[in-house]
């Protein structure tokens, strides 16, 4: 059979016809689909099964295929293979698309044709070593769009909402690859989610979401700081709890991984560059662009919550977000020896330092130009009925809403009335929002980050808080007390 096989000539992908039987194809697979199921309309009760992949066997053809069957069938079939392998095909059914229909949930491609694979006719094997041509293999460097049909990150971010909606391509570097997130949704089935952060020369962060079992596959295998990715025909979406937008992989998408373009090597040769210097300013370029949609913030905790959870979410590099109401009982604004408002660098963020006027990061001469901003930037404590987080970040815009004033505005007030102003807030509570992520410069591993902080409606904290005390109470039992010595106490 193996002998068969190997024999029978193969068809190149430009030479389809829907006339051609016993047909031979080898190409690489460059995309692939999730494994669905759909009610069989000929036998009521019973489900039939497919999931679909695209394969290339040129730089310029490339086409879709579907494979449909029985469960047991389709799932062994969709293991057999991933993205970047060599398969032969044989005795597909090869039909003329209809492009509108087909190309709406499936990766447009220059081919007339489709090919339908059934259990009873069709066969799907991986190429073995001496059956893959190295030519099929180089295949999965190059994208399967034009290589300057793109979006860089600062386009999408520049644009806005104005993309909402839009599939676009993409080029960019992966910054960080998030662990996959299994969950069951309210009627019964599984779903996975992982989030992917990309950057380029003009954004530090920006997020990809990947919904399906194939894409996220793919994502683990990237290199943070070391791959970059085109991906074709990605969602570009308004993320309004985060408050920004946001790339989805959908069953259009077909990603190609380092792509050999010019593009995709100046953008590898600037990650390389700035290895350093951009581990150095993420965390900073987050610190001070958090924009957070408040209103997508629900959850009220207690002090001894927000510590369990911390506990539960550690080595998770997802933030979370809560809210608190709680007293501020750490406010040093009226203390000379402690810093309070800090010059920052306008284009990285980063602190200035005040002797020299020379930004220690992007090497900026402050003194020629504007470069220079003043910006709150001190820690403070949130303290309830159940004990103390310290060291909350409280910077930039947050501390002037809270506190009524600009930082040219405190630091021409006498040291009377920043007492005065510090009690104002240190004998009332106060609704806190805040954010929780894991930093390796911060205290203990983990970053608290204020996003707002007003006084609280006593009605309204009294109602929160009596509803919190049960929960608590419920997670205590289930988390032993030697547990809770974090480094946030």
């Amino acid at each position: 059979m193996a002998n068969a096989l190997v024999s029978r000539p193969v068809t190149a992908l430009c030479d389809l016809h829907p006339s051609m039987v016993s047909t031979k194809i080898i190409g690489l697979v460059i995309g692939k689909t999730d494994v669905k199921g759909f009610p069989d309309r000929k036998n009521i009760g019973s489900e039939r099964f497919t999931f679909g992949f695209t394969i290339r066997d040129s730089p310029t053809h490339f086409v879709n295929a579907t494979a449909w069957g029985n469960e047991d069938y389709i799932r062994s079939l969709s293991d057999s293979f991933r993205v970047g392998e060599c398969v032969i095909i044989e005795n597909p059914l090869i039909q003329r698309k209809e492009i509108e229909r087909e190309e709406k949930f499936s990766p447009p491609n220059p081919s007339n044709y489709k090919l339908l694979l059934s259990e009873n006719h069709s066969k799907v094997k991986v190429c073995s070593s001496y059956e893959a041509d190295t030519k099929l293999l180089y295949l999965i460097h190059l994208p399967v769009k034009e290589p300057r049909d793109y979006y860089s990150l600062g386009d999408i971010v520049a644009n806005g909402q104005n993309l909402d909606g839009r599939i676009i391509n993409v080029l960019a570097a992966v910054k960080s690859v998030g662990e996959p997130k299994y969950f069951t949704t309210s009627d019964r089935r599984k779903g996975q989610r992982c989030e992917v952060k990309l950057y380029d020369e003009m954004e530090s962060a920006f997020s990809m979401l990947c919904w399906d079992n194939e894409s996220i596959l793919l994502a683990q295998s990237w290199i943070p700081r070391q791959t970059v990715v085109f991906a074709s025909d990605v969602r570009i979406s308004f993320d309004k709890f985060r408050n920004c937008m946001t790339a989805t992989v959908i069953s259009k998408t077909i990603i190609t991984t380092n792509p050999d373009i010019p593009e995709a090597k100046l953008l590898l040769n600037f990650i390389k560059e700035n290895k350093e210097t951009n581990s150095l300013g993420d965390e900073m370029n987050s610190y001070l662009k958090e924009s957070i949609n408040l209103n997508s913030i629900v959850d009220v905790y207690t002090v001894e919550q927000l510590k369990v959870k911390a506990l539960k979410n550690q080595g998770n590099t997802e933030p979370f977000y809560g809210i608190l109401y709680a007293y501020i009982s750490t406010l040093n604004i009226d203390d000379e020896s402690i810093k309070v408002v800090r010059n920052r660098c306008s284009g990285c963020g980063h602190i200035v330092n005040e002797a020299s006027s020379v930004c220690a990061t992007c090497n900026k001469d402050s003194s020629g130009f504007e470069s220079v901003f003043l910006s709150f930037d001190m820690l403070i404590d949130l303290t309830d009925h159940t004990g103390t987080l310290h060291s909350c970040s409280f910077t930039g815009s947050v501390a002037e809403d809270t506190l009524g004033c600009t930082a040219n505005q405190f630091l021409a007030m006498s040291d009377e009335q920043k007492t005065a102003l510090k009690w104002q807030f240190l004998l009332e509570r106060s609704k806190v929002y805040l954010k929780f992520f894991l930093s390796h410069r911060a205290r203990g591993g983990l970053r608290i980050s204020v996003l707002s902080c007003k006084l609280a409606d006593p009605t309204e904290a009294s109602r929160c808080l009596s509803g919190q005390r049960n929960l608590q109470n419920l997670c205590l039992q289930k988390i032993p007390e030697r547990e809770f010595q974090l480094p946030l106490k």
